[in-house]
């Protein structure tokens, strides 16, 4: 490349020294991700980044290598016991990262028939969700968040809304009375929140174990009855570290994917005119802002050549959705009319088992709130707004929105036989919930009691 051509690297990106690796967590990538990945490509189709302080990889930027690597499940291994690195000692024990990628026994870190014992108890389970249900909890969800905010005229529709939403519908999904949900909210919430992380891990295990032994004893209508009574015959601590997977890895990118596409309607004006605007932004989101951006960790099996890349055995890989949605390759699928060719919700045996379950949430959940705020718009600047750092996924820290103030309204009580089973069972009190009333799970459970 000649000196106009050569790409240079973002401002405040130490790729400015020599040799140095690309961040991929600070401000500076935060605020502009799409910068970096555009300097990473002119690397090839891999590239050299950070990702804490500390913590080596290689981010795959171009979709054809991307997708060659989620579907060689031969060569590349997601058994995080292999990250050679962290076997070394290399790794800081307090690194921010580590919760991510260190290894645990479910489905997103195993491989080969385990894995496929695994995954397919958690298909199997998911695909026994009655959509009308799910729609019907969701907008249920939507109505109570949103009447905790209606009658402002205001809100912050990321801690308000997006951030709430999913843990509310995942909870009724897995049928969590409301002391145990309470502390799933707390824990997951506190995890990528990064306050007091370890503390909220050990809530959150906790919990799960205890609706584990409450669904042995009471089992229901929902998701973790569906997967402990499947013919893979999950043992109980097999039980927690798959539920922690669904309600973690489930709650997050939804979040994200909730909060980028209503970001995506209020700032851009052209959705206004179009019909089917909330499909239409919501697959904008998922090429152009991505909720899970650079995830996906797997590790080769023994030295080889990647992509024109030399890689050692147990190298930390990691696939760049962001980027490779945005490249070349993908923009040329896009213009062809191919709108869903992304890889927002991955692919090969690894792929996100969720993704329509997601799209019908968030669908459902925006759909109710500009319907309830028809005159919703973003109440600050659009270059004022934030996002939070970290080089996994992309979200707001805040987005503050107004509309008109709705009326006061008393909602009526609903009937015992409007709910489904088991919101019936988890209104009940249950030993493990007495004393623990007050949380965010508990306040929607009584506002369904009336």
């Amino acid at each position: 490349m000649d000196a106009q051509t050569t790409p240079v690297p973002p401002p405040g990106c130490p790729a400015h020294n020599s040799g140095a690796r690309v961040p991929l967590y600070g401000p500076e990538f935060a605020a502009d991700p799409q910068a970096y990945y555009a300097f990473l490509r002119h690397y090839g189709p891999t590239a050299p980044v950070e990702l804490a302080p500390g913590v080596e990889a290689t981010l795959v930027t171009d979709y054809a290598a991307a997708l060659q690597l989620l579907q060689d499940s031969a060569s590349f291994r997601k058994d995080a016991r292999r990250w050679r690195d962290l076997a070394e000692g290399k790794i800081p024990a307090d690194s921010p990262v580590a919760p991510v990628l260190t290894y645990r026994p479910n489905a997103m870190f195993s491989d080969g028939a385990e894995h496929l014992r695994l995954r397919q108890a958690i298909t199997d389970s998911l695909a026994k969700v009655d959509t009308r249900r799910l729609s019907q909890s969701a907008e249920r969800i939507s109505d109570y968040l949103i009447a905790q905010f209606a009658e402002r005229g205001s809100a912050d529709l990321i801690a308000d809304y997006a951030k709430q939403l999913p843990l509310f519908v995942f909870n009724e999904l897995f049928g969590c009375p409301a002391g145990i949900g309470d502390r799933v909210v707390f824990g997951i919430t506190g995890m990528f929140d990064g306050v007091n992380a370890e503390k909220a891990m050990g809530v959150m295990f906790t919990a799960i174990g205890e609706l584990v032994a409450l669904k042995r004893a009471q089992p229901g209508e929902d998701v973790t009855t569906w997967l402990m009574q499947h013919s893979a015959r999950l043992t109980d601590e097999e039980m927690v570290h798959q539920l922690a997977l669904l309600l973690v890895a489930g709650n997050e990118p939804l979040r994200n994917l909730i909060g980028n596409t209503l970001h995506r309607l209020l700032t851009h004006d052209a959705y206004a005119n179009q019909g089917g605007l909330i499909d239409e932004a919501l697959d904008d989101t998922l090429w152009e802002n991505a909720p899970m951006s650079n995830l996906a960790a797997h590790y080769p099996v023994a030295d080889m050549e990647f992509a024109g890349q030399q890689l050692r055995a147990g190298d930390l890989m990691l696939v760049s959705f962001a980027a490779a949605n945005t490249g070349p390759a993908l923009t040329a699928a896009r213009k062809a009319g191919s709108n869903r060719a992304h890889l927002a919700w991955s692919a090969g045996p690894h792929a996100c088992p969720s993704k329509d379950p997601a799209r019908q949430v968030t669908v459902t959940s925006v759909e109710n709130l500009l319907n309830k705020l028809p005159d919703v718009e973003l109440a600050v600047p659009t270059d004022s707004l934030s996002w939070r750092p970290g080089p996994f996924n992309r979200g707001l820290t805040t987005l503050p929105a107004r509309f008109t103030p709705a009326q006061p309204t008393r909602r009526p009580a609903a009937r015992p036989t409007d709910r489904p089973a088991a919101q019936q069972q988890a209104a009940a009190p249950s030993a493990a919930g007495k004393g623990e009333r007050g949380g965010m799970w508990s306040g929607f459970l009584n506002w369904l009691k009336g």
